[in-house]
């Protein structure tokens, strides 16, 4: 009782946190709450965001809010077609010392931070962006066959323009794999972007202020893998990762028609982990089937593909998915909301 007890208490004290950080975001990233939540939850359990949007969405300004609230060191990369592994991962340089011997030092590349913005991502060639999967799933990169690994936390957020795509290369699926979520940034409303012209027009522009440091960030994820989850909920995860997959049984007609392929079992990890993190957002002591629906489409999203025909027809993995989670879990999701 007494660990319950303690459990309890440490939700609660990250949840009044997360509402400061979440504010001081706010400020400067105005109007895109459910962006800044999705966020928020690929850091709390520890991985990483694609943010596809348009530009000047405000993408650059988020990571940036990011680093300064969570207390993490950042870096930024350009991605561009003549960048080269090396100008992410760092090199080795022979060096001349006073005495006349010769030795390797290693310079450290951008990727060593705790926060990596990858601008554009899929705008550099597959070769370059081959040099961030190593240190997306292991924490490490290899350079010259040492191993390096980069401390914790290390979370990349990278951007997307999903219209412009001449001179791109799609990023592959083990790559898209390795992001937690995809988060898609649309163009606010009327209100709200009325809200950004006055409050970044203005001679003072609002400022955010630290409210996490690194270690606390470390502590809040290990705390989101200790929250309980309900037999309901695991049920519901695995239903609806099992009937995205056109060949599994769970699968319905309609998506054995549209997918060529469903997601892994990585997904489910994926959607097991983000479910506690958005209920601890929400300050809520245990998921419900509610975050499940909630989460589904930016953990699915990218690890799943179209088939020929489907694009043909002009259907859309969001709407794939919406019509899944309506049959898997639509009716326990509205009890749940209710």
């Amino acid at each position: 009782m007494a660990g319950t007890d303690d459990l309890i208490a440490e939700i609660e004290a990250l949840g009044a946190k997360l509402g400061q950080a979440r504010d001081s975001i706010n400020r400067r990233f105005i109007g895109q709450e459910r962006v800044v939540e999705l966020v928020l939850a690929a850091m709390l359990s520890g991985g990483h965001g694609l943010l596809v949007g348009l530009p000047g969405l405000g993408k650059t300004m988020l990571v940036d809010t990011l680093s300064t609230v969570m207390g993490l060191s950042s870096s930024r990369i350009q991605f561009t077609p003549d960048l080269m592994p090396a100008d992410i991962l760092g090199s080795e340089v022979l060096e001349t010392a006073a005495d006349g011997t010769r030795a390797f030092r290693f310079l450290e590349g951008p990727v060593f931070c705790q926060l990596l913005m990858a601008d554009e991502i899929n705008r550099a060639s597959p070769r370059t962006q081959s040099a961030l999967l190593q240190a997306m799933q292991e924490r490490e990169v290899t350079v010259a066959g040492q191993h390096r690994p980069l401390g914790p936390p290390f979370h990349v957020l990278a951007t997307q323009n999903p219209i412009e795509q001449e001179g791109t290369y799609p990023l592959p699926e083990a790559q898209l794999d390795r992001f937690l979520v995809q988060i898609d940034v649309e163009y606010p409303d009327r209100a709200t972007e009325r809200d950004i012209l006055l409050a970044t027009t203005g001679v003072e522009a609002a400022a955010a202020h630290q409210v996490f440091a690194p270690e606390e960030l470390i502590a809040a994820q290990a705390l989101v893998r200790r929250m309980p989850v309900g037999e309901s909920v695991v049920e519901a995860i695995l239903d609806l990762v099992r009937a995205c997959r056109p060949g599994e049984a769970e699968a319905s007609a309609a998506v054995k028609d549209a997918l060529a392929w469903g997601p892994g079992p990585r997904a489910a990890q994926a959607l097991m982990l983000t479910v506690r993190a958005r209920a601890l957002i929400h300050g809520r002591f245990a998921p419900t089937i509610e975050d499940v629906e909630a989460m589904a489409r930016p953990v699915l999203t990218h690890r799943m593909a179209l088939s020929f025909a489907a694009r043909a027809r002009g259907v859309t993995l969001a709407e794939v998915i919406a019509r899944v989670v309506a049959e898997v879990i639509g009716g326990d999701a509205a009890g749940a909301a209710a």
